[in-house]
């Protein structure tokens, strides 16, 4: 399915909508980001696993203005604090990019789709920690309403610096140096907005072998995501997934949901 949603993009015979799993987790960074009772949330990023960040645990400031280095298990927060952040996406100039194969089908997106990023949260309650008896989910935490994307190497020098100069990737010259060949990067325009609060789109499900798997959350659920989302074409597995493109007949409903979100 990407493939083929990437064709129509590329020819502009329709819009697109993909969704896009980013920010820390159990298996990088060692926790999900805190979900306030109020459905309000923290977007944490991964660490930078380059070390050459502006940004670390402990001076990236979230929306309550406490460094996100507090988060972060007790005993490890001194050491956290001096972590430097990946910080992508970033939602101050709202730009994207990964070096990876699995992210290079971003390339096709065109002006007025829509990248809609999804992170994984677990509930931080009143006392300040973790509400052990909630266990984590997938939630929308904003998008991208695009209005550039495309390969680095193909944009002009001062198109790049213009549009992509607060993006890890493009910032900091011995990571652009390195990645520049492979680098997707997407822009995102007027509209783009990370969400007031969080939106839960997964479920429990299993994989073959019966392990949990979180999945996008079936008709018979709520909230229903896959009448708003569709089913991938049947990949409905987004706990570790590559972009997953929102099919032809859902585009315009998925759009629409996820422009009404607060």
């Amino acid at each position: 399915m990407p493939d083929e949603g990437a064709e129509k993009g590329l020819h502009g015979m329709s819009k697109q909508v993909v969704l896009l799993r980013v920010g820390v987790d159990a298996g990088c960074g060692g926790i999900q980001g805190p979900l306030f009772e109020d459905g309000s949330f923290e977007f944490v990023c991964i660490p930078d696993g380059h070390g050459v960040s502006a940004h670390t645990y402990g001076t990236l400031l979230g929306r309550d203005g406490k460094p996100l280095s507090g988060y972060f298990a007790e005993g490890r927060r001194k050491v956290m604090a001096e972590q430097h952040v990946h910080h992508d996406p970033e939602f101050e100039t709202f730009t994207y990019g990964d070096p990876t194969t699995p992210k290079r089908s971003l390339r096709y997106l065109r002006p007025g789709d829509i990248l809609a990023f999804y992170c994984g949260l677990q509930e931080w309650d009143a006392e300040g920690g973790w509400n052990r008896d909630h266990r984590p989910a997938l939630y929308l935490a904003g998008y991208f309403e695009v209005a550039l994307a495309g390969m680095a190497g193909e944009f002009d020098p001062k198109v790049l610096w213009a549009e992509f100069g607060n993006n890890f990737h493009v910032r900091y010259p011995s990571v652009f140096k390195r990645q520049k060949a492979d680098l997707v990067l997407v822009k995102g325009g007027a509209g783009s907005r990370m969400f007031r609060r969080a939106h839960q789109i997964s479920a429990e499900g299993r994989d073959r072998a019966g392990n949990p798997l979180k999945v996008l959350s079936p008709k018979m659920l709520s909230p229903k995501m896959q009448e708003v989302l569709g089913d991938f074409g049947g990949h409905v597995s987004i706990q570790r997934s590559p972009p997953r493109w929102v099919e032809p007949r859902f585009v315009d409903k998925a759009m629409g949901y996820l422009k009404g979100l607060e």
